[in-house]
């Protein structure tokens, strides 16, 4: 038996590799890109580790090109369900007694593989299937899926470590379990790497997984599914069942051995979700843990005092990177109005500039939205403002979806501070910006922070120090991630653990030891190694 303890250090980040012209991991991904492009994959439900195939089909098409067909896949039925959760339960039991080292181990593993043989294989899946350019598929996956592994160790062995005090004749100690139950995943499609933490940081800590994926990211996480199995994860642990959300939630919540949800997606979703779990308390033999990142209406303020120039930079590459597609993007902006003018001309030059299209022509920055829904949904936005009274396109306005869900980037200038797109969720390449006066800088702070009911990120630009100090104090609920001179999207594991509150979510803070906790149901240990033998106290005695 091998008695060593273990010690997994702090890891460092994993470097983001440039993909410069003549460089090999541009090679690598280009053709990794070719041989993706040139093919149709079957895609079916894995259970158990076996291949399901239940004839009902989808297809996962380049939302970029979208008669091209990446993919077919198949959904499952409510049958299909049950089986995933029997699978999750029969593995379960072997998988938590299985040594945190082995667990690490596999982990660790998949981190390695993801960071070298298949890094150019996830990239070119993401970049096909998600509409996302070289670099925004290097920081989600790999990268971040990398750095979710490596720290999520070295966090659960500081969790396993968190041990009470003894005295002298008794021995203490905290056993972290898993769950008693299954954990139902449901995963986003615009960050790869959420879909595979939010399994394997259940994995970790001894659990089982349901993992329903978002049909719109199906070709990168069906590739994820292989290389965990690669990896030597047992068969059972993450089950994929592609399918309707309310039909595997509906069975899922209603199952007595259901442990707990982990979610990344509307809070319109999440809310019904945990309504469901609600009603059905007294089906289960523990209350299950909710876990939950949502929405975002995320935001940038502005003090007079901000650096022209950083503030441009930060409302083009906040707001329209990866098309605004991200739970963080940056969506509305609090501007005064004496450097309103300068930052416009300097956003208008960078949008000059910016060229959009085909993820395989790297000269291109944005991309497409995702899929057909939420093309008309942005344009809806786009065609509200335009009529409007209220608010004015300042910069871009069109859409076009012969052939991808292009949508150029657009910003609109809101008249009133509580215009429709200055509150409501977008997801998409739309910024809206509010020019404030001069002299309403806490006035605008306070009307920013009930403005939205999400909490989720948000920057203050200024080089006043007291105005900062004066906005963290106002703003120190309406934001869970929150950046000083920064755009308020790219959270880095291990530096800046992510999440939000009020409507954005329960905040537990995915890259960090506050995410593991959650998946665990700790039992507390005492050993006595004399017990006493009279059952008189000291006071009883005259």
């Amino acid at each position: 038996m091998n008695n060593a303890i273990f010690n997994y250090p702090m890891p460092t980040n994993e470097p983001v590799k440039s993909y410069a012209p003549g460089s090999p991991e541009r090679k690598a991904l280009q053709e990794a890109l070719k041989e993706l492009s040139g093919k149709t994959i079957d895609i079916p439900l894995i259970i158990g580790g076996k291949e399901i195939r239940t004839g009902k089909i989808g297809k996962v098409v380049m939302p970029h090109d979208h008669k091209k067909v990446l993919a077919t896949y198949h959904l499952c039925t409510e049958k299909e369900v049950k089986m995933a959760i029997d699978a999750a339960m029969k593995a379960k039991k072997a998988w938590a007694d299985m040594p945190f080292p082995s667990r690490a181990s596999i982990m660790l593993k998949i981190a390695d593989l993801l960071a070298t043989k298949y890094r150019p294989l996830i990239a070119a899946a993401v970049m096909l299937g998600q509409s996302k350019n070289a670099y925004q598929a290097e920081i989600d996956a790999p990268c971040e899926l990398i750095d979710f592994l490596r720290f999520n160790v070295h966090f659960a062995q500081e969790i396993y470590r968190n041990q009470t005090n003894r005295d002298a004749l008794t021995l203490n100690r905290m056993e972290y379990r898993p769950l008693e139950g299954f954990v139902l995943t449901v995963t986003p499609f615009n960050f790869t790497a959420i879909a595979g933490n939010l399994n394997l940081s259940p994995a970790l800590m001894g659990n089982t997984t349901v993992w329903k994926p978002s049909t719109t990211s199906l070709l990168s996480n069906y590739y994820l599914m292989q290389i965990f199995k690669e990896a030597g994860l047992p068969d059972g642990v993450v089950n994929f069942v592609p399918g309707s959300g309310s039909l595997i939630g509906n069975v899922c919540t209603n199952h007595k051995d259901f442990g707990g949800f982990h979610f990344t997606g509307s809070t319109k979703v999440f809310n019904s979700v945990w309504e469901n779990i609600g009603k059905n308390l007294s089906k289960y033999k523990s209350y299950p843990k909710i876990v939950g990142e949502t929405g975002g209406k995320d935001f940038i303020f502005a003090h007079t005092s901000a650096d022209v120039k950083a503030l441009a930079v930060a409302l083009v590459r906040g707001a329209y990177e990866y098309q605004g597609q991200k739970c963080s993007a940056a969506s509305r902006a609090y501007i005064p109005k004496s450097i309103w003018t300068p930052v416009k001309a300097e956003i208008g030059k960078m949008l000059k500039e910016i060229k959009m299209g085909d993820v395989q022509d790297f000269s291109n920055l944005i991309n497409a939205v995702i899929d057909e829904t939420s093309f008309d949904n942005c344009m809806t936005y786009i065609a509200h403002a335009k009529k409007s009274k209220d608010a004015e396109i300042v910069f871009g306005g069109t859409g076009d979806k012969k052939k991808g869900y292009f949508i150029e980037p657009t910003l609109i200038l809101a008249k009133e501070p509580k215009y429709k797109s200055m509150e409501e969720e977008i997801f998409g390449p739309i910024l809206t910006v509010y020019v404030y006066p001069d002299t309403d800088y806490e006035k605008t702070l306070k009307l920013c922070d009930t403005t939205s009911p999400y909490a989720l990120t948000g920057a203050i630009f200024a080089n006043d120090r007291a105005a900062i100090e004066i906005a963290d104090d106002i703003l120190h609920y309406a934001a869970g991630n929150f950046y000083i001179n920064d755009k308020p999207t790219g959270a880095v594991v291990g530096q800046q653990p992510f999440g939000g509150a009020r409507a954005s979510g329960t905040n537990d803070k995915a890259g960090s030891y506050l995410n593991l906790i959650r998946w665990t149901s700790p039992r507390s240990i005492k050993e006595n190694f004399v017990p006493p033998t009279d059952y008189k106290y000291p006071f009883l005695v005259k």
